[in-house]
């Protein structure tokens, strides 16, 4: 099979633009003949680049003409889009349609939705412009990067392709990393239910871990959305296991803090292959998130390392552990649940190796390469058979 794979790089990396990189590796893997077509946001520098790109953010012209001759020089046998935001835009979708190239959208986030593409605001989930035409709650909170011009641009894109039905009618196949998200934009879009499936992301196998290092961890961007508030509330009443912190972001100062005062242990930004050591030794792993999150590449390699998560029972987290199985809920700012459910782990040993089982057994029902890419390949032949029935 002959893939274009189409993706707009983001100025910070991250999670997406590397799982971007493993999907295409996947693929090649696994015998499709793969061109990938990037474009980088770090060509947004300066005032007049800002303006071309907002003066293009619902509709590209040139990003239209740049992809309708890749395509016609690669003839694709089909189109799979991870991000289209902001360089690109959707005028990607009416390239492919002039050359009668069958579409796969992967929803990475909320984009469609919302304009910041999170639900999440000013500390709190927020479903303001969901059912709206046109998102003015964005405007008026100035979603997108704290600008109400920019938030007025994102919105006007999102309610342009909502009434021409570019989402409805241009893509054949759309993605959800969870069921949670997948219901989200069943409720939310016009997007027909049929065209929304659920695959999650793969990763490669990490290798099941002994678990024996005796320490809770966290790995993540220090946010707050990631609830990392919650995490040094509970570090600071006690937790019944040390706790690991690996990241860098904006709240390190008050981790750093922490460390100062012995309420846990930071070990600041670690490589790859150093997460994957500290996971294999790890007792359980700590995502107290605030917002809905997409699918984590943490939570599938944790499972991979056979290692539990306990996780806020909140969106797609909700979904991803079940509780008592490969992992425990807790609700969402509660400190002293998340440190009643370290406590759990720590004390029950055969809770933990239960937990320990399950996470592995996830792994290898989800998130195996193999696996993962028969259903991708079983997706791109449903999105095909859909094109020619147009």
């Amino acid at each position: 099979m002959r893939v274009l794979l189409v993706h707009n790089k983001y100025q910070i990396g991250g999670g997406e633009d590397a799982l971007v990189r493993q999907e295409l590796s996947m693929l090649r893997d696994f015998g499709a003949e793969v061109h990938f077509f990037e474009v980088d946001n770090n060509r947004i520098a300066g005032s007049v680049e800002k303006l071309r790109t907002a003066a293009q953010l619902i509709y590209s012209w040139t990003m239209r003409d740049r992809i309708a001759k890749t395509i016609e020089g690669f003839v694709p046998d089909l189109m799979h889009v991870h991000n289209f935001f902001p360089l690109i835009s959707p005028s990607v979708y009416d390239a492919a349609a002039c050359f009668c190239c069958p579409v796969v959208q992967t929803l990475h986030n909320y984009r469609l939705l919302c304009a910041n593409a999170q639900l999440y605001r000013d500390g709190h989930i927020c479903h303001e412009c969901l059912g709206r035409t046109f998102g003015w709650p964005a405007l008026a909170h100035g979603c997108y990067r704290n600008s109400r011009a920019g938030s007025a641009s994102v919105a006007a894109m999102l309610a342009t392709h909502r009434l021409r039905g570019t989402w409805s009618k241009k893509v054949h196949r759309y993605i959800a990393l969870t069921d949670f998200a997948r219901d989200l934009f069943i409720a939310n879009t016009d997007i027909p239910e049929h065209k929304l499936v659920v695959k999650p992301n793969a990763t490669r196998d990490p290798g099941c871990g002994d678990g024996l290092g005796e320490y809770a961890l966290f790995v993540g961007r220090l946010t707050p959305e990631k609830g990392i508030s919650t995490l040094l509330g509970a570090a600071r009443s006690g937790l019944s296991l040390p706790l690991k912190i690996a990241g860098t972001g904006p709240l390190r100062s008050e981790v750093e803090a922490a460390h100062l005062r012995g309420d846990l242990t930071y070990l600041g930004e670690q490589k790859p292959d150093q997460v994957k050591d500290l996971m294999k030794h790890a007792s359980v792993l700590l995502a107290p998130s605030l917002w809905y999150e997409g699918l984590p590449m943490i939570v599938p390699e944790a499972f991979g390392s056979g290692l539990p998560i306990i996780a806020s029972r909140i969106g797609s987290l909700s979904t991803l552990i079940t509780h008592e199985q490969n992992g425990l809920h807790v609700e969402p700012r509660n400190s002293e649940e998340l440190s009643g459910a370290v406590h759990r782990i720590s004390r029950d040993t055969t809770l933990r190796h239960a937990l320990r089982r399950g996470a592995r057994s996830t792994y290898e029902d989800l998130y195996r390469p193999e696996n993962n890419a028969a259903a991708l390949h079983s997706i791109y032949e449903s999105a095909m058979a859909e094109f020619r029935m147009m």
